[in-house]
């Protein structure tokens, strides 16, 4: 079986294991509501680049810009596209992502996975160092968190590509997220046997 696993596969994931056996092994597909979200947020980006293309730049020591590319790695089940990828004034490359949400306190563990699979990708892709990715809060005037994404965070992003993969072929209903409260704003609670 040939699939590929995506940034968002990994968001779902770390919201809860579940999530993946609903939306892929049973297909039963999650509501729209946070497509919404996606969609605005692109609107709002793609607007703001058209009155003022440097508007998130002057933040960063960007040198050139490549703008979203579909990336993908075989041998690690994984694609994506990133919303942007830039180059650091140090040679590095690095993702961008930009989110239709309020500038939290920490980045969400989902986010980072995101964040840390578009680097693994630009990686072994383009062969270049990336150290950093960043994440733009679009409803906070696009505010900037960056994310250090480590040898560790690559090594947490193969695992739970792995677990994805395995749930998707393996069939067997993996367990609820550990995080019980995640479960009252879950798509699929009212399916799901606790």
């Amino acid at each position: 079986m040939s699939f590929k696993i995506t940034p968002s596969h990994l968001l779902s994931y770390h919201f809860c294991p579940r999530f993946i056996w609903f939306m892929y092994v049973l297909a039963i597909p999650e509501y729209e509501e946070q497509r919404f979200k996606v969609q605005k947020g692109k609107e709002i980006h793609e607007n703001r680049q058209k009155h003022n293309p440097d508007y998130l730049w002057k933040k960063l020591e960007v040198v050139r810009r490549y703008g979203p590319v579909a990336l993908q790695v075989s041998k690690e089940h994984l694609s994506g596209v990133p919303d942007d990828i830039v180059e650091l004034d140090d040679g590095s490359l690095a993702p961008v992502d930009y989110k239709w949400a309020v500038y939290p306190e920490f980045v969400y563990p989902g986010h980072r996975m995101q964040i840390g699979a578009y680097g693994l990708l630009i990686e072994e892709i383009y062969q270049r160092p990336v150290h950093r990715g960043f994440i733009f809060y679009i409803r906070d005037g696009s505010r900037v968190m960056e994310v250090k994404i480590s040898k560790w965070l690559k090594e947490k992003v193969r695992e739970s590509t792995e677990r994805i993969v395995s749930i998707i072929q393996g069939e067997d209903i993996p367990d609820v997220t550990g995080r019980k409260i995640r479960c009252l704003d879950c798509v699929y609670r009212n399916i799901c046997v606790l």
